[in-house]
């Protein structure tokens, strides 16, 4: 089994002889983690219980980023001892048909969380510029390939754009609490626990419910591993503590944006008898008119588009990190976002085409529902992995660590069951139809007894030695380790400064009896038109140029013959190394990236993917 996030994985060096290098470079995965505890799907219960019980209800954020802080940690130890993120020790220990589950249900999870973003998205758009639901949602799938471009700046600038988006919905918010003026005495208060009736318990439990996420865990236990640390005793221990230390930092900057959220509904709503704030929309309409200033609804609007932004890009990620740990299935990265994001625009413009805009808010309410379901499968096994001394020695997290986890996730798994069986009762309550009523009871016991696998399966059969055994074969023989020889090496020529080098690479495969092809395609308007029945000046200059070419090599001794392509690059070059029955290509890498490649094309990698012979990129 490959790495995690192989494209990034220990690409930032820890080894750093200054103090204070050394700690920055272990600062980061915990910011990119710490987004999804400030999304869209947590503002809408932080608003319901600010508005509602003023600020009594902080000390249920308190202990729910307490909860997070605990389990992200456990997500860091899984990732920094073992070198497995979440998924990937999944398919090492579970059966092939519970693991299947555990990733279906691990996507809904994704498409869940993206779905919130969308939404949030979409309603920061419509507050900002007026411009419809329906619109915002459907612009939301252009933000598709923004991980793309920041994977090809590499992990450091990606933690970089990541921390300023949060940093400007902190700062949204602070300024926001500057002009709400909020009773500091009475937001002391607020952290002594007290529950004031039934329905500050349920809004406590969706605060709960709403904090920890599952694509977190599965994210967090990666995104450590894109540090290069030294493998031995000392190296480890002082990951895990400086991990610790960066988890405790972000997911506190995370409370204080929830808490900010809280206290400006209890400021600004509760204190004036406007208690029944649910949406969003609702809370942005009346902060200008009890503010008395037009800023406070834009920053609003800023904030929930920058929070919504940040979470589309750790839940990419994290959609990666899931297909690729349980499947071992790989695909481009604009595909995987894409895909992603159509699974959460599809039903959100659904609802809004047949049930109009209001009726969003439910619709932000039930992706959070889908997420409660999924929080016991993450945090169950994540558990059983860093308990066990067979696989993390000394790393193994000690006894009253296990019972504190145990009990979390007993509190956690409860609430969340709660909520869904709330859900789900309320909505068998409100139709007859025996089928449908007949669905839920059986998805909920599958739900149930998939749950007792995931406690029950790891305590009677340890992990499967034969399984680890695969990660790299006991025995490896090189053979004989023969040069390979090329009789019938390929070029692909771009008639520039480039065409010395990889001349001089292709030649250097090659040896006195082989034939050399050099390749180039002509891309004029009248050769994407005509092909090879073109006779434009371009195609007789290029005809040229390549002539001269070969009878340059022959004049060395070197046998070659020149073969024109036309149209499309990538196809023509792969096309005519296979019925020039080449061995061997050289081309050139044109050194471009990002949005150069979706203008000019990526032509060294497709060609890779079209052809069976050995490639090589000259840059």
């Amino acid at each position: 089994m490959g790495p995690s996030l192989s494209e990034v994985h220990e690409s930032i060096d820890t080894g750093s002889k200054s103090k204070w290098r050394k700690i920055f470079a272990f600062f980061g995965p915990a910011y990119l983690v710490s987004v999804g505890y400030m999304d869209p799907g947590n503002w809408a219960t932080d608003l319901a219980g600010g508005s509602q019980y003023g600020y009594k209800l902080i000390w249920v954020l308190l202990m729910s980023n307490l909860m997070a802080l605990l389990l992200q940690s456990l997500a860091a130890r899984l990732g920094i001892v073992r070198g497995r993120d979440l998924a990937q020790a999944n398919r090492e220990t579970y059966p092939p048909a519970v693991n299947f589950l555990l990733y279906v249900l691990a996507e809904i999870a994704i498409a869940a969380t993206d779905l919130a973003e969308v939404l949030g998205m979409a309603i920061g758009i419509q507050l900002l510029t007026g411009l419809p639901l329906i619109w915002g949602v459907s612009l939301t799938v252009l933000d598709t390939f923004l991980l793309l471009v920041l994977q090809r700046f590499g992990m450091r600038k990606m933690e970089a754009f990541i921390v300023c988006l949060v940093a400007i919905v902190g700062v949204s918010f602070m300024i926001e609490l500057i002009l709400a003026k909020p009773q500091m005495g009475e937001v002391v208060k607020g952290f002594i626990p007290t529950l004031p009736d039934n329905n500050a318990l349920y809004i406590a439990i969706g605060i709960i419910g709403a904090t920890v996420m599952p694509h977190n865990l599965y994210l967090h236990s990666a995104l450590v591993q894109t540090r290069k640390i030294k493998r031995d005793e000392k190296g480890i221990r002082q990951a895990l503590k400086l991990n610790f230390i960066d988890s405790t930092i972000a997911l506190n900057l995370a409370f204080l944006v929830n808490a900010a959220i809280l206290i400006l509904a209890a400021a600004v709503f509760f204190t004036s008898g406007r208690t029944q704030i649910a949406e969003i929309q609702d809370a942005h309409e009346l902060l200008e008119k009890l503010l008395g200033t037009k800023l406070a609804p834009v920053l609003f609007a800023v904030a929930l588009i920058a929070a919504g932004q940040s979470s589309t890009v750790t839940g990419t990620l994290a959609g990666q990190i899931v297909m690729e740990g349980y499947l071992r299935l790989r695909i481009n990265p604009w595909l995987r976002r894409l895909i992603t994001r159509l699974l959460a625009i599809i039903p959100a413009l659904l609802v809004i085409v047949i049930a109009g805009d209001k009726e969003v808010g439910a619709l932000l309410v039930f992706s959070q529902v889908l997420l409660s379901m999924q929080l016991g499968f993450a945090i169950i096994p994540l558990i059983h992995f860093v308990s066990d001394k067979h696989t993390m020695g000394d790393f193994a997290i000690k006894p009253s660590v296990k019972i504190i986890s145990w009990i979390i996730t007993a509190i956690l798994v409860y609430l969340n069951m709660r909520m869904v069986y709330t859900s789900a009762i309320g909505y068998i309550a409100g139709q007859s139809n025996f089928w449908v009523d007949a669905l839920i009871v059986g998805a909920g016991l599958g739900f149930v007894a998939l749950l007792v696998i995931t406690i029950v399966y790891p305590l009677i059969t340890r992990y499967r030695l034969a399984v680890n055994a695969n990660i790299h074969a006991a025995q490896v023989s090189l053979g004989e380790l023969e040069r390979p020889v090329y009789n019938r090496v390929a070029m692909a020529l771009e008639f520039s400064k480039k065409d010395e080098q990889i001349i001089k690479n292709a030649i250097a495969h090659g040896n006195a009896h082989t034939q050399y092809i050099l390749i180039h395609i002509v891309e004029s308007a009248s050769a994407k038109y005509f092909g090879k029945d073109s006779d434009d000046l371009e195609t007789r200059k290029d005809q040229e140029q390549l002539d001269t070419y070969i009878a340059l090599l022959k004049s060395r001794n070197i046998s070659a013959k020149g073969v024109l392509g036309f149209r499309r690059r990538a196809r023509e070059i792969a096309r005519i190394v296979k019925e020039e029955h080449a061995d061997f290509l050289v081309l050139g890498g044109h050194g471009h990236r990002g949005i150069k490649d979706w203008i000019y094309g990526e032509t060294a990698n497709q060609v890779r993917h079209r052809v069976s012979v050995p490639v090589l990129v000259v840059q």
